[in-house]
């Protein structure tokens, strides 16, 4: 194992999030913020003087291979959560570190859970910050770092897998830079393009800016407590239209470039989301009828649109109050948290190819009970899904489950009602943000105790890693020689 070019190259990592938390001055001048600047500013110089320890301490010599990928990846994670928590301690708008920290993974893994009480009373500067942690989330600081870099040796490619998982994760060029940068400028485009249509729409620059960062992301930060609910229906439809773009494996958008056809649109995984998304949506929306709503029908369908979306894609946008709505609502939304978007987006979730393939895993052992002697390929489309990965979409699974029941119990100690301790179990294992009950889209999760968030933290970090990267490092032969 190479500690020294892990440490090296974590020094890298430290130096993105020490530039980064430069961004938000520009917020700082009008009105003028000093103790937001000085914040931001000392958090930057301690960030990048970590950062530089980092690189002095280690080396860019030797290979770089599967564990030492491991160790960059949970390393990068883990620094730029503590070191995103920094600029709120030293303003004082979160004094507490499980507070602070909290924010700051909820930010950096996308989930979109806030403990702030009173958001609008945020420093603009530090608001424009907790967005900006989410889009880096999203385009993933392992990605963007191997972008970056050029002297990557075979551990590369598993480290590109590792920040961009599931069963599709496809590499798109022979080298795993040019993927990097190719998903970054896809990223890119996609932000710039949600924030010129929020501009023209008469959202400001502020508004335009937090939301698409929080929207590209499938993030969810709002720097309103009312969250996407704060515009008219043109720029709702503007953020439905790219949760749904941003939940879409971004492979699919280099090939549709690449071929100039819409062959992509024959891709099972996109077939299979885009099925769902209709399907959740006209479920909720009869109920809202049938229940007597009191919007009129074309409002009820963007509202159930847009809160079908924004949870399955785990970005946790609300435009309405959900926890209001009626139970067969409430059972399609906590099932979406279940979902996920698709591999290869910035969306989190156990992602919808895996329940593809679990599904066939699930047919093929049925037809084996009366053809035992059967070989049976499992196929998702004009694709055959090698055993492995079925087998590692079923371990995932059930880690997932595990993972969600073992945080409901921890979370449900003391009065917390049973529904408020699972869905913000679901809701921060799979980086969907806001849940039902207390936890729901005008909750927060400030009431719990400080040991209960650092749990929720631990479950933030399980989603965003996929559990098996974070779970490695307790095993003993991880560490041996």
């Amino acid at each position: 194992m190479n500690f020294r070019r892990v440490i090296h190259m974590l020094g890298v990592v430290l130096y993105v999030i020490a530039c980064a938390q430069l961004f938000p001055l520009i917020w700082c001048v009008q009105p003028v913020d000093l103790a937001s600047a000085r914040a931001l500013l000392l958090a930057s110089g301690l960030t990048a003087a970590l950062g530089l320890v980092f690189r002095l301490a280690g080396n860019d010599e030797g290979e770089l291979y599967r564990r030492d990928g491991v160790l960059v990846v949970v390393g990068a994670w883990g620094l730029a959560s503590l070191t995103g928590a920094i600029p709120y301690l030293l303003s004082g708008a979160i004094p507490q570190f499980a507070d602070a920290l909290f924010e700051s993974v909820s930010g950096f893994t996308t989930t979109g859970a806030s403990i702030l009480v009173d958001i609008e009373a945020m420093p603009r500067a530090l608001l424009f910050w907790r967005s900006l942690t989410q889009w880096l989330g999203g385009i993933g600081i392992v990605v963007l770092f191997v972008a970056l870099l050029s002297e990557l040796g075979p551990g590369a490619r598993f480290l590109f897998k590792l920040e961009v998982p599931g069963p599709k994760a496809e590499i798109m060029h022979s080298h795993v830079r040019e993927t990097a940068v190719v998903l970054s400028r896809i990223y890119v485009s996609l932000s710039v393009l949600q924030c010129v249509f929020m501009l023209l729409l008469g959202a400001s620059l502020f508004e335009a800016m937090t939301h698409t960062f929080s929207t590209v992301s499938t993030g969810g930060f709002s720097p309103y407590a009312d969250s996407a609910g704060h515009f008219d229906w043109p720029i709702q439809l503007v953020i439905l239209i790219f949760m749904i773009g941003s939940g879409i494996n971004f492979s699919l958008y280099l090939s549709t470039l690449r071929l100039r056809s819409l062959a992509a649109l024959r891709d099972a995984e996109l077939r299979g989301y885009l099925a769902i998304t209709v399907a959740a949506t006209l479920a909720i929306t009869v109920d809202l009828i049938m229940t007597g709503t009191e919007s009129g029908l074309a409002q009820t369908l963007l509202d159930s649109a847009f809160h079908t979306v924004s949870i399955l894609t785990t970005t946790g946008f609300a435009t309405q109050d959900y926890d209001r709505w009626p139970g067969v609502a409430h059972a399609v939304l906590m099932s979406l948290m279940l979902v996920g978007g698709c591999a290869g987006s910035t969306a989190g979730g156990p992602k919808v190819i895996r329940l593809l393939i679990s599904a066939r895993v699930a047919l093929r052992e049925v037809r084996l009970t009366f053809s035992p002697n059967a070989v049976i390929a499992i196929a998702i489309g004009d694709q055959t899904v090698p055993e492995e990965s079925a087998r590692a979409v079923t371990s995932l699974l059930l880690l997932w489950v595990l993972g969600w029941g073992v945080g409901t119990l921890a979370l449900a100690v003391g009065d917390t009602p049973l529904v408020t301790a699972a869905t913000a179990s679901l809701a921060t294992l799979s980086n969907v943000g806001p849940g039902l009950a207390e936890v729901g889209p005008t909750g927060n999760f400030a009431f719990f105790a400080s040991w209960q968030k650092l749990v929720m933290v631990l479950l933030m970090w399980l989603g965003r890693l996929e559990f098996f990267a974070l779970l490695s490092l307790l095993l003993p032969r991880f560490w041996s020689r």
